[in-house]
């Protein structure tokens, strides 16, 4: 009994080690870091940003925790009433304000971007408030150091080993200086909470000044944005979904991504509200389980989820974008 007993608190203490203990021995780290080191020179990194970006790394705790409560439930089930929660915490009625508050006030700039890429203001408005409160909140973890972390130690290594690449190929092109590179704890930066591989691939100058500037340039953020959905498939001039309302009895089986039908045939199986031409195809959405409100998503929707596959994410996006619009409307008829 004792054996067994010692047996289950050792299983136990490997179970519920901390990152703390799990990272603690930085030789290791080192040995990594020099391998990185030597990659990042032989891909043409200077050997500058090489030491400025990498010299006297050391990885970052609270990272590793982070990640570690990203993790799926290990029962495999969903929790029920996600988006109602989601909505209510990242748009409470005050955020809703100063959208309408930016979105008046970047009218032009808006507009610009939209004849440019052609994705509608009132999304990138969204986007912008949700990912950074409209670049008030773009995170404080130096990117270098988080990816790093992630690549060391996370659960997706080489998915962070090449953002880490990434992040120093942006500090090698000169569009922003090591110390200023923060963001989120995953290494999303910038008024749009780009990846590293998202800014190098749909990063754009839109002002001309020759620097790529989502941190402190709205124009650059806002336009980046636009360029990031356009690239993805935005599709011009559509909607991205709405509320509607299913007849009783519906088969709520129908509900889901996988199942796409044109508004018409929608119509004729008694969902009510649809505003839109009869050949659009359509997906119903359920978020919060049978009882929840519904909504019948489009292609666009789908170019959100490239965004950040979080449905819940992208219906707030919705939501707010469909406010901004009802502005729009309203103020300039």
């Amino acid at each position: 009994m004792t054996r067994y007993a010692c047996f289950i608190g050792c299983l136990l203490l490997a179970l519920f080690s901390t990152p703390t203990s799990a990272m603690a021995n930085l030789p290791d780290f080192t040995t990594w870091l020099d391998q990185v080191r030597a990659e990042a020179l032989a891909r043409g990194i200077s050997p500058a940003t090489v030491a400025s970006g990498l010299d006297g790394l050391t990885p970052l705790d609270y990272v590793i925790e982070q990640d570690r409560k990203q993790m799926p439930r290990s029962d495999g089930q969903k929790r029920t009433g996600m988006y109602s929660r989601y909505l209510q915490r990242v748009m409470p009625p005050q955020k809703i304000e100063r959208a309408k508050a930016r979105y008046l006030e970047r009218r032009n700039l808006l507009r610009r971007i939209n004849a440019h890429f052609g994705v509608p203001g009132h999304y990138l408005v969204a986007l912008w408030g949700i990912e950074s409160h409209f670049g008030d909140h773009q995170g404080k973890t130096p990117v270098i150091q988080a990816l790093a972390t992630l690549a060391y130690d996370g659960r997706r290594g080489e998915f962070f080993r090449g953002e880490l690449f990434r992040a120093l190929e942006i500090i090698d092109q000169g569009h922003i200086q090591p110390e200023s590179m923060v963001g989120s704890w995953a290494g999303a930066m910038g008024q749009v909470q780009f990846m590293p591989s998202s800014f190098m691939n749909f990063a754009v100058d839109f002002d001309g000044d020759g620097r790529k500037d989502i941190w402190s340039n709205e124009a650059d953020a806002l336009a980046s944005a636009a360029n990031y959905l356009n690239a993805n498939g935005w599709r011009s001039g559509q909607g991205w979904g709405e509320k509607v309302v299913l007849p009783k009895g519906f088969n709520t089986r129908l509900a889901g991504l996988n199942t796409r039908k044109t508004l018409a045939q929608w119509r004729r199986l008694g969902v009510r509200h649809i505003d839109g031409p009869g050949h659009l195809q359509a997906s119903l959405l359920l978020p919060d389980g049978t009882n929840s409100p519904a909504f019948l998503v489009y292609d666009n929707f789908r170019v959100l989820l490239h965004w950040n596959r979080s449905q819940s994410f992208a219906l707030t996006v919705g939501h707010l974008a469909h406010r901004l619009y009802a502005l729009e409307r309203k103020t300039f008829p």
